[in-house]
């Protein structure tokens, strides 16, 4: 499967931005989905993840109350709304798909295909 991310941009901060994540490929409902974000200088973090049919979401603390994953399987698309924008958010977001067969996983090993990211910048 291939993933393409979008929607990042510069926002100041309280704002919003929605990222999408288009599958190709094959069927992304196949798929566990995850985002994650890596910021300049640190490891990539886990932000949230949504099974295969939507049913279970994981969010860090970090953005939970303030995120929301949905995923439209007949579109092959991810979706993770942000809102409340701090500039800590600041970091290149990157959606993964995880084709195993276990729970969710907030790990990035666990993930098999990953998009090129897409850069969220938060000014205070």
């Amino acid at each position: 499967v291939q993933l393409q991310a979008s929607g990042g941009g510069l926002v100041q901060a309280g704002g919003s931005l929605r990222l999408s994540c288009a599958a190709s490929g094959y069927p992304l409902s196949r798929y566990v989905m995850g985002w994650f974000r890596q910021a300049e200088g640190k490891e990539r973090e886990f932000v949230v993840v949504i099974s295969r049919r939507g049913g279970r979401t994981y969010y860090a603390d970090s953005v939970k109350g303030r995120s929301t994953i949905s995923r439209d399987n007949a579109k092959n698309a991810v979706y993770l709304q942000m809102n409340n924008l701090k500039p800590e958010d600041t970091a290149v977001y990157y959606c993964a798909a995880d084709a195993g067969f276990g729970e969710p996983s907030l790990m990035t090993d666990d993930y098999d295909y990953w998009g090129q990211g897409t850069q969220v910048t938060v000014s205070s």
